[in-house]
């Protein structure tokens, strides 16, 4: 399988709140990968100033982070601050701890880790539904 045939390891999660970024990152996430994940960002943000973000990690296999550029990530991590109000991260390794080690200590982004079988929790604390297609 050459590269124009992998599957995204960032995939979009419908839900019934039209600001909330939900997300599934399935496997390795490579560079190309996190920089979708940046544009898709910025374009939650264009359409809202405040947003609650939750992430599922699924078989989660690491990120090539070596390869995003440093301007990606400073963006990234400046606009998440100015705009995530609540995140939630759902399912294995626990990555909250690295990123409130990333952040400003007086942090404006509420985070929480939850185990995949609190997965319903994690929905809950951030008043959401996944819109599950029929």
């Amino acid at each position: 399988m050459n590269y124009l045939e992998e599957v995204p390891a960032v995939r979009r999660i419908d839900t019934d709140r039209d600001d909330l970024f939900a997300i599934d990152v399935v496997g390795h996430v490579a560079a190309a990968d996190a920089e979708n994940l940046f544009g898709l960002l910025e374009a939650a943000y264009a359409l809202h100033p405040k947003i609650d973000v939750l992430v599922r990690l699924i078989d989660h296999d690491g990120v090539d982070w070596a390869d995003v550029s440093d301007e990606t990530l400073e963006q990234g991590t400046a606009h998440a601050v100015e705009h995530v109000g609540r995140c939630a991260a759902v399912g294995e390794p626990n990555w909250v701890p690295d990123a409130q080690g990333l952040l400003p200590a007086s942090l404006p982004v509420e985070l929480r880790h939850f185990e995949s079988e609190d997965e319903a929790a994690a929905w809950q604390w951030l008043e959401a539904r996944p819109i599950v297609p029929r």
